[in-house]
């Protein structure tokens, strides 16, 4: 049997990290098996559609290179992919249910809404009494004849109990008295979410449907829809919450939560890949920089865990550094442009930069901060910079330090990382200091800061004779 998997967003807004990561688990599943990863567009929710959302999704797959087999922009033998372009479906999947009894019109005054599985509780169903599965045949015929409007209702018998397995979550087990007789198709032909991803998981031949596990508390009422209709239940496989720091579900009042923040705050796609990956899903061993293809290669559904997942996005942090040192000089350097400053790009040898500072970047959005200093110095800095207690430096000693590299440096025939190096190894070895105590003073003299993305000698030899001489003159001026 082809494994056949789905990531079925609303185009509602941006792309929620939780929502990335069901896109993420569904395409690894299916690429370890050899199956086909179908993405298909749920706005039946027409109040809430968002302009340009579908938009999002399509960019969202995109830059994260998590391709799809089948879809709306791509064809495939089951489509349509796009939910609004399915009603006669749906319409004749709600008629089948009527006429076998398994569904009943509602013609009661309530307002309707998409029914959100988040908001259920195992507590027994306290609203919508049912009264309208009781009408008769003839008083059915007569409100139609009225031209009262209606909604479709899944009729659930409040006997008996549905039993589940769940792939992450095992055996659940819930009585019926617990399900409420939820809307099928609303009064405008729309279905709603929980008919439309039954009846098109169906169609579309999904083998493992993943969401969130606010689901779990719906699928008895899915299940029970497949075995109206004669349907093979697939295989569910519930994912765990992603938690805050807070300990509460993820949200954006607890800052970024969307792919397209952290895309903005610097982040890698493959590093976001890599770090969300891990949120449920434990590799069995102590790694954790993954590449896709790693992913592909070591992911299992067996793996997938109960517990909530932290977000921290420390650990993204660390996880993009890794992931940007290990980045092809070339690709490192094209990214890197798109965030070096103007003044940066015109006045350096910025492929040299990258070079120097690719090991010690954590998010590309540094960038510009961290080499501001180089295109002019903030000669405000103070002058206790100087002191350090590690390297044993005073203000008396690194100002007796800039005034002779200031000499041997000038005399410098050449500019150059290895010449420069040279020249205050030689000094320092003449003086019979480490090589610490000298670069320290050099460093603050030519940067203005205790913290530079990379050594003294990298960046005088950036900066230039003439400017790397001027900054030292200064220092010793402010000394």
């Amino acid at each position: 049997m082809e494994v056949r998997t789905r990531f079925a967003p609303s185009p509602t807004g941006y792309m929620h990290i939780g929502n990335l990561r069901t896109a993420l688990y569904a395409y690894l599943h299916a690429r370890k098996n050899n199956g086909k990863f179908i993405l298909r567009i749920e706005d039946t929710d027409q109040a809430r559609l968002v302009e340009d959302s579908v938009k999002v999704i399509y960019d969202s797959l995109s830059v994260t290179g998590l391709e799809h087999d089948e879809g709306p922009d791509k064809g495939g033998p089951v489509g349509p992919y796009v939910q609004s372009q399915r009603l006669p479906i749906y319409r004749q999947y709600a008629d089948r249910l009527l006429a076998e009894g398994h569904a009943y019109r509602c013609f009661c005054e309530k307002h309707e809404k998409q029914e959100d599985p988040g908001e259920e509780t195992d507590a027994p169903i306290l609203g919508y009494d049912g009264r309208c599965g009781r009408l008769s045949e003839a008083e059915v015929k007569a409100n139609l004849a009225k031209g009262m409007p209606y909604v479709v209702r899944q009729r659930i018998d409040r006997e008996g109990k549905t039993i589940f397995r769940d792939f992450v979550y095992g055996e659940i087990e819930v009585d019926h008295k617990q399900l409420d007789d939820q809307i099928l198709l609303k009064r405008d032909g729309y279905p709603t979410y929980n008919f439309a991803n039954v009846v098109d998981d169906h169609l579309m031949g999904i083998t493992h449907v993943m969401r969130g596990c606010e689901y779990i508390s719906s699928t008895p009422k899915y299940i029970l829809l497949y075995k109206a209709l004669g349907w093979e239940v697939p295989e569910h496989i519930h994912l765990p919450h992603i938690l805050g720091q807070n300990g509460k579900k993820l949200s954006k009042r607890e800052g970024s939560v969307a792919l397209g923040d952290f895309l903005n705050k610097g982040y890698l796609p493959e590093a976001i890949l890599n770090y969300i990956a891990l949120l449920g899903w434990n590799p069995g061993t102590e790694q954790e920089f993954f590449t896709k293809a790693d992913l592909i290669e070591k992911f299992d559904i067996a793996r997938i865990g109960k517990a909530p997942a932290m977000f921290d996005e420390v650990k993204l942090q660390w996880l993009n550094a890794q992931h940007i040192k290990g980045l092809k000089p070339e690709a490192a350097h094209e990214l890197f442009l798109k965030f070096y400053p103007e003044k940066i790009v015109h006045g350096f040898d910025v492929r040299k930069l990258t070079g120097y500072i690719q090991g010690k970047v954590e998010k590309l959005s540094d960038i510009p901060a961290m080499v501001s200093f180089l295109a002019g110095l903030n000669e405000r800095y103070p002058a206790e910079l100087f002191v350090h207690a590690k390297n044993k430096t005073t203000l008396e000693g690194s100002k007796a330090v800039l005034t002779d590299l200031e000499a041997v440096l000038s005399a410098l025939p050449s500019w150059d990382y290895a010449a420069i190096l040279g020249t205050v190894k030689t000094y320092a070895e003449a003086k019979g200091a480490k090589l610490g105590p000298v670069m320290w003073p050099l460093r603050i003299a030519i940067s203005g800061q205790a913290v530079t993305p990379t050594g003294a000698v990298e960046i005088a030899e950036l900066l230039g004779k003439p400017e790397t001489l001027c900054r030292i003159t200064l220092a010793i001026g402010k000394l």
